[in-house]
């Protein structure tokens, strides 16, 4: 075994260390390859983690198991939301980043050993605060994401959050020296579009980090008793720099993982290099500003700021998300019709690779983030609308769509593509590695659309065990939305079997996959983007994608209607 373990490192390498990767068509150095294979597995490792505590959390929401007590249950959503939203996460963006640096770029790692200590800091950290959630003495004050003060969280899980977002700075750290060796020594006066995107994420990372030390080093000296007490308030504007940064890290990641594989495996093109760089910039300047409804009900926090942020500064990011709506689904259209792959209105997008885990996992994302997450998120970011929705399963709903159904999945397919490209393994099955895509988009985002429902229509709240009969202490019924909760309760469980199934697919294949280093993999790059046939994109028809936007706009003024008008429902405007 262990020898199988240490193959899963070793590839044909010339004498300077670089192999030619047929499927991308990129020179990959060892130091690169290796460092990125350990973040992702770690990063598998997490998703473990994190989803066997998916199935307890669910077991306890669906109330006809009501599997955990209230404490327990609290106890297990926060290792739930830690392990998955966090480390799971984050160990994969430091993967992304390498792929995005020094191998798209064709350069070695640099201080590769600065890349093993960020990773041994980091999974210091992740053990330690799974540990001090585990071992909190008094369960229902296990510290959620926000481990909110004044709640006495352990000092501990305080220390070791800490730990692990310094851990994801050091191993950052190769990333930047990687970008301003090519600024400095390369030939190319621009970054290619899927470095710059990681650069703009790295960034984005970089905010987010500072504003989870802050935040967590505050709580910290006041929990081992440097001073006396803390401001909520401030603690929880320098909580959210991260609490949303982070998600915004997952976005940008996602979205350069996009671009990245519709080209290799769908045979994409970029139609606009600087509309596309635009929108990434954009996303520098306006994304975080979505944090600002998280506060919303903050009482040291003018309406003004309020209204300023959830609305003209939040329009900056919604608009950068619409050009890249736009921009990749007109980038594989526009590559597809150049090659002569499909004609109609969308042949290009049927004849697409569907069968490739790869692919179907990145466009069900795009899909699924677009009109799931995409939505709902601007829709909850406006100020009124938010205070119906804030703390009930809506969010929850959301932000399931964003992140599990968007980078999640994106993720899935990325760790499915490199299983192939990097680990060099053929999959134990390619028909269930093909049928992962499918069943865990399609299982999620019914559970995901039941989350949205019960939270809209009948405002159930989040973070509590059990709800549907009666809130506890209360006299306030809900029972009208457990049907609803009976189909999220079964498709949930199917999802995390389709999770399961992935896991199983992934490990399957690398303990036990048959070595492909001796194939030309042209299964993954027969229709792929490494050799255009030249001439304009701007003369290539995408009638296709601007039918899908119209569609797409047509939801979202839908939805928009909708909920304003459940809104004055709500407060009985008119009466």
């Amino acid at each position: 075994m262990y020898a199988r373990l240490r193959a899963l490192f070793e590839n044909d390498y010339d004498a300077d260390g670089f192999r030619s990767c047929s499927v991308t068509g990129l020179d990959v150095h060892r130091s690169v390859e290796n460092h990125v294979k350990l973040f992702a597995i770690t990063a598998v490792i997490a998703l473990i983690v994190g989803g066997s505590f998916a199935f307890t959390v669910a077991s306890t929401r669906w109330e006809v198991i009501g599997l955990l007590a209230p404490g327990q249950f609290y106890t297990h959503l926060s290792l739930h939301a830690w392990n998955l939203l966090i480390f799971w996460m984050v160990f994969m963006e430091i993967a992304i980043l390498y792929v995005g640096g020094p191998m798209v770029l064709g350069r070695r790692l640099p201080f590769t050993g600065i890349a093993k200590a960020g990773w041994a800091i980091m999974v210091a950290g992740a053990v330690g605060v799974n540990l001090s959630i585990w071992f909190t003495s008094a369960p229902e004050q296990a510290p959620l994401l926000t481990a909110y003060v004044p709640l006495p969280v352990s000092p501990w899980f305080y220390a070791t959050a800490i730990v692990f977002l310094l851990g994801a700075t050091v191993a950052a750290l190769p990333f930047f020296v990687s970008i301003w060796q090519e600024k400095r020594l390369g030939e190319t006066g621009t970054l290619p579009l899927v470095a710059f995107g990681a650069f703009i994420t790295s960034i984005i990372a970089v905010e987010a980090i500072l504003g989870g030390i802050a935040a967590f080093g505050y709580a910290l000296v006041w929990r081992v008793g440097l001073i006396d007490s803390v401001s909520v308030g401030i603690y929880r504007q320098l909580y959210w720099i991260v609490g949303h940064g982070a998600q915004q890290i997952n976005l940008l990641a996602m979205i350069t993982v996009w671009y990245f594989l519709t080209h290799v495996i769908g045979g994409a093109v970029v139609v606009s290099e600087k509309v596309s760089r635009s929108a990434f910039i954009l996303y520098l300047f306006f994304i975080n500003l979505g944090a600002a409804h998280h506060l919303m009900v903050d009482p040291g926090l003018s309406v003004g700021w309020r209204i300023w942020n959830t609305s003209y500064a939040f329009y900056g990011a919604a608009f950068a998300s619409m050009i890249h709506a736009f921009a990749i689904p007109a980038g594989l259209e526009a590559g597809r019709r150049q090659r002569g792959l499909g004609g109609g209105l969308f042949g290009w997008l049927t004849s697409a690779p569907w069968r490739t885990p790869a692919f179907s996992a990145t466009i069900f994302s795009i899909i699924l983030f677009g009109f799931l997450g995409g939505i709902t998120g601007v829709v909850m970011g406006q100020m009124q609308v938010n205070m119906t929705w804030h703390n009930t399963l809506a969010t929850v709903g959301h932000f399931h769509a964003t992140v599990a159904l968007g980078t999640t999945l994106t993720f899935m397919g990325l760790v499915l593509f490199a299983v192939k490209t990097m680990f060099r393994r053929d999959f134990v099955s390619d028909r269930l590695a093909s049928l992962v895509p499918y069943a865990y988009a399609g299982t999620m985002s019914v559970a995901t659309l039941m989350l949205m429902y019960a939270g809209i229509l009948y405002g159930v709240p989040r973070r509590t065990a059990a709800v549907v009969e009666n809130i506890p202490g209360t006299s306030f019924n809900l029972s009208a939305a457990a049907p609803l909760f009976v189909i999220f309760g079964v498709f949930a469980l199917l999802a995390i079997v389709s999770g399961t199934l992935f896991v199983l697919v992934t490990v399957g294949s690398l303990l036990f996959g048959a070595d492909n280093s001796d194939r030309n993999l042209t299964e993954l790059h027969s229709e792929g983007g490494l050799a255009p046939d030249g001439g304009s994109v701007h003369v290539v028809e995408v009638r296709g994608t601007f039918v899908l936007c119209l569609v797409f706009m047509a939801v979202f003024i839908a939805s928009y209607v909708l909920n304003w008008y459940l809104l004055t429902q709500l407060w009985s405007i008119g009466a």
